[in-house]
């Protein structure tokens, strides 16, 4: 099964990244994953199954860890099997 997360984490700081948005980043880059897109106002990491669901339960505890005080998640399953077959 492949999945794809779309992620932010707030609070927001218009005038410098926040500690907790440079550690999300960080997870996202350094994981397994086949794609990643991080932007100023959404992210998202397309993996397998394993590798998505590990790097939430991560990013998650980092973020949180790092002043996030709210972190707005989705998950898909995407490709072949969409709709959860």
């Amino acid at each position: 099964m492949r999945l794809r997360v779309e992620f932010t984490t707030e609070p927001f700081d218009l005038d410098e990244v926040p500690a907790h948005a440079v550690v999300a980043r960080e997870v996202v880059q350094d994981a397994e994953l086949d794609s990643v897109d991080v932007g100023p106002f959404g992210n998202t990491a397309e993996g397998g199954a394993e590798a998505v669901l590990g790097t939430v339960d991560t990013l998650l505890r980092r973020s949180l860890a790092a002043g996030a005080t709210r972190i707005s998640l989705q998950v898909n399953v995407i490709g072949a099997g969409e709709g959860g077959r």
